[in-house]
């Protein structure tokens, strides 16, 4: 490996942990879920998460970005539908209440399939899978692809991890409370900035 591609590969190695690791809406999702399910319950979401976003990823590099850049309104129509939706989910984080024993209720965590399909309306995937194509496209579709999904996976996993400790201090409910608002508020938050652009 000549050090022109060394040094890609460590840029995108970079860039992929960089965006990965941050909070943006599948990592506080991943949060709540290990705080609210535990971490093999919250294994499928993040397996969903990665091979989406992979998918996702792959896909732009093949061309998916070029048709948005020719009918922005796909661009407008997306982003909104992406707000709707995040909304919708921030208001299921702020409002969930941990499963009794035996008994997990209304409340599930997200499945792979879920995930997966959630990176469609999650602008911070979107920004991430564009820049990285635009970056580091010369690299080779699988390349690019296999660095970010085996850097996303540990990333994004970190954060279930930090929400199955959490949980420990949670079990009170005004504290488990303020934690899912916080967190639902945190997700919003995250993604508004991508919004305007």
């Amino acid at each position: 490996m000549d050090s022109v591609t060394f040094s890609t590969l460590a840029a995108l190695t970079g860039f992929a942990f960089v965006t990965s690791i941050t909070p943006g809406p599948n990592n506080l999702m991943l949060l709540a879920s290990g705080t609210h399910f535990g971490w093999r319950r919250s294994v499928p979401h993040l397996l969903g998460i990665s091979f989406g976003f992979g998918v996702m990823l792959a896909l732009m590099g093949l061309g998916l970005g070029k048709a948005f850049a020719r009918a922005p309104v796909l661009h407008d129509v997306l982003k909104w539908v992406s707000l709707g939706y995040l909304l919708y989910l921030a208001w299921r984080v702020a409002t969930a209440a941990l499963p009794a024993a035996g008994d997990p209720g209304r409340n599930r965590p997200m499945g792979f399939g879920a995930a997966a399909l959630f990176q469609v309306v999650n602008p911070k995937a979107w920004a991430m899978a564009l820049t990285a194509v635009t970056a580091y496209g010369e690299m080779g579709i699988a390349a690019m692809t296999t660095v970010f999904v085996l850097v996303n996976l540990p990333c994004c996993g970190s954060w279930a991890l930090l929400g199955v400790q959490m949980r420990r201090w949670l079990h009170r409910p005004h504290a488990l409370q303020a934690f899912n608002w916080g967190a639902a508020a945190l997700m919003v938050l995250s993604v508004l900035p991508l919004l305007r652009g």
